[in-house]
C-alpha cells in the first residue's frame, strides 16, 4: 500500500493537464553516428556493462522519420519523470521498512508525497496526452506494475477501474503494459532509450522487466519500418 502513494499522486498530476494542452510541431531533425566505447571481446574475464552498436537511422519516407523523431523528442522528455519516481519509491520503502511505528510511516509518507509534488508536479501538469502514455508504459518498465495496479493496491479496485475510466477520456489507459517483444512501438521506444543511454543524452535505470534489446533489435530490424 504504502509504495503506490508516490505512483497515485504521479497519475493524478499527469490527468490534470492533458486537456489543456496540444500537440507542438516537431523541431528541425538531426542524428549523428553515435560510438561506443569498450570490446564486448572482454565480457568473459571482465564485468562490463553490456553495449551496443548502432548505426546510422535509415527511413523509407519522411513520414516514418517524423513518426520516429516525433516519439523520440516524448521519450527524452518524460523518462527522466518514471526514472525519478522509480528511485523515490525504492528510497521510500527503504525507509519506510525501518519505520516501527505506524504513524511515524504515515507522515513520513506525507512528506515524501509533498516534497515529490513540490519537485516536479508542475512540469508533468505540461504534458501532453501521448506523453502522457509513454509515462504510463516507461512506469512499467521501470516498476513491473502498470500503474493501474499500483492504484488499486492503494485504493479499491472500483477507485482503479474508475481512474482508468478517466484516462479513458483523454486517450490513455492505465493497463497499458510495455511491451517492445511484441509492440513496434514500444520497441522503439526502447531503441530511443538504448541511444539515448550510449550517448550519455540520459542516465541509464536498467528495466525490471525480463527481454534482450540485442534479441528485439535482431526481430524488428530496421527501426524505421512498420509492423
Amino acid at each position: 500500500m504504502k509504495k503506490t502513494i508516490l505512483f497515485l499522486f504521479l497519475v493524478n498530476l499527469v490527468f490534470i493537464g492533458y486537456a489543456q494542452i496540444e500537440e507542438q510541431p516537431l523541431d528541425s531533425i538531426k542524428e549523428k553516428m553515435i560510438i561506443i566505447e569498450g570490446d564486448s571481446i572482454f565480457r568473459n574475464s571482465i564485468d562490463l556493462d553490456e553495449v551496443y552498436l548502432f548505426g546510422k537511422l535509415k527511413f523509407s519516407s519522411y513520414k516514418d522519420k517524423l513518426r520516429y523523431y516525433i516519439l523520440r523528442r516524448k521519450t527524452l522528455k518524460v523518462y527522466p519523470y518514471a526514472k525519478l519516481a522509480a528511485e523515490r519509491l525504492e528510497e521510500l520503502n527503504d525507509s519506510i521498512t525501518k519505520i516501527k511505528k505506524k504513524r511515524h510511516q504515515k507522515k513520513y509518507t506525507k512528506e515524501i508525497q509533498q516534497f515529490i509534488e513540490e519537485e516536479f508536479s508542475a512540469e508533468l501538469k505540461k504534458l501532453t496526452r501521448t506523453e502522457g502514455q509513454i509515462l504510463v508504459k516507461l512506469i512499467y518498465r521501470q516498476t513491473g506494475e502498470t500503474a493501474f495496479e499500483l492504484v488499486k493496491e492503494l485504493r479499491s479496485g472500483w477507485r482503479a477501474f474508475w481512474y482508468n475510466t478517466t484516462a479513458s477520456m483523454f486517450n490513455i489507459s492505465l493497463k497499458e503494459l510495455f511491451q517492445p517483444e511484441t509492440v513496434h512501438e514500444d520497441y522503439l521506444i526502447e531503441d530511443i532509450l538504448q541511444r539515448a543511454f550510449t550517448d550519455f543524452r540520459l542516465e541509464r535505470q536498467e528495466s525490471v522487466l525480463d527481454y534482450d534489446y540485442a534479441q528485439l533489435s535482431d526481430k524488428w530490424g530496421d527501426v524505421s519500418k512498420k509492423h
